[in-house]
């Protein structure tokens, strides 16, 4: 039996302008420490080889340090590692890839193909059929001369690619770096490592992509996974195992407030997130004053527990009623200000609700500031805020 660890599209080096910087850097960091565990993970389970399926690098302009600390990641497993490059990390010629030579930083173990060609494993009798892009995008099924490929009477064939199978993915169509979706049948492939989609998926019994072992989108399509292939001999299905290695789990929540009981919902939601969440909130509805005030004091909790929060607040809308009004106790000139807005025509209704719905917050956050729940004598700001 031959033991084979599939993975790919680690994307190293990635940032995301979504989030803040703090957040940008813990997950960028995130995604060095998984490579380690898999590492670990194959050493532990004594994997034969690794193959990974392209796009190490998310881009072409990668730091000296972030490379070394890459490689250093790979450490803890002696065996052999199998990479190509992908549509980020292309084989170019000042690219990463020829950069990390130069320097001399590729590690003894790393098998790298940068053209076409088998990379032969005489140990495991294993041939890996490589294809490389060598370009970010091509129409081209860099895949096509694995049919015709030689192997030694005996060795196992396995490919590895990087692209779209094509018809059976739904962004396939059109896609660029097209990959034939029987290619495992037409070239006689034990097990094709397929990367670039970031989600774990079966193309059939022998085609797998392994999908990113640390997630960075909010797709649901089972990120954050590393495949275990076994292998028998020549001609035998192969056995894939999934195992879940990420750190961080990523997800989005659509939350409509009508009614108060909305309100718990979310921030029930919110207090049982853990640390290691990326979360995105989609909020739309509309609260009254203290259901917003509570549901920002949950929001503001999670930010600092979670590892990401990201809030789009658009569609919801903050409406404060009679009672949340009249607890205000606004007088003199911002009792003025608040009849002049709740008085105002048509044609500025909106914007008087919106100048309102911030006016009350701000009242209502200096009020509950002050030692005995009244509003401070000062009032500019929160006047000046409804002017």
């Amino acid at each position: 039996m031959t033991l084979l660890l599939h993975t790919a599209d680690w994307q190293i080096g990635r940032t995301d302008a979504r989030f803040a910087a703090e957040d940008a850097a813990a997950l960028a960091e995130a995604r060095i420490a998984t490579v380690e565990r898999l590492a670990r993970r194959a050493a532990e389970r004594g994997a034969d080889a690794v193959l990974v399926a392209g796009d190490v690098f998310d881009a072409q302009a990668i730091s000296p340090r972030t490379m070394r600390r890459l490689f250093n990641a790979l450490a803890p497993y002696p065996g052999p590692w199998v990479m190509i490059p992908g549509n980020h990390d292309a084989a170019l010629a000042d690219g990463v890839w020829a950069q990390a030579q130069r320097q001399g930083l590729l590690p003894p173990k790393l098998h790298l193909a940068l053209q076409p060609r088998v990379v032969e494993l005489p140990e495991l009798q294993l041939a890996v059929f490589a294809a490389p892009l060598t370009q970010r995008h091509t129409y081209d099924d860099t895949t096509a001369w694995f049919d015709a490929a030689t192997t030694p009477p005996g060795w196992l064939r396995v490919g590895l690619a990087h692209g779209a199978v094509q018809g059976l993915l739904p962004e396939a169509a059109d896609a660029p770096n097209p990959i034939a979706a029987d290619r495992a049948a037409r070239a006689r492939l034990d097990y094709l490592a397929l990367g670039d989609w970031h989600g774990a998926r079966q193309i059939d019994a022998r085609t797998w992509y392994a999908g990113t072992p640390e997630p960075d989108r909010f797709k649901g399509n089972d990120p954050g996974q590393m495949l275990w292939v076994t292998l028998g001999a020549p001609g035998e299905m192969p056995q894939v195992e999934r195992e879940a290695i990420a750190r961080h789990r990523w997800r989005e929540e659509t939350l409509a407030f009508a009614m108060a009981s909305d309100t718990d919902a979310a921030i029930a939601l919110l207090q049982a997130c853990g640390a290691d969440e990326v979360l995105r909130l989609e909020l739309s509805g509309q609260l009254d004053l203290a259901a917003h005030l509570r549901l920002q004091r949950a929001l503001q909790d999670a930010e600092a527990r979670l590892r990401a929060l990201l809030v789009d607040a658009s569609g919801l809308r903050l409406a404060p009623t009679e009672e949340d009004l009249a607890a205000l106790q606004a007088d003199g000139y911002l009792g003025a200000v608040i009849a002049e807005l709740r008085a105002a025509p048509p044609e500025r209704s909106r914007t008087a609700q919106e100048a309102l719905a911030i006016l009350a917050a701000l009242l209502a956050e200096q009020r509950d500031a002050q030692p005995d729940g009244a509003l401070p004598a000062t009032r500019d700001k929160a006047a000046g805020a409804a002017a």
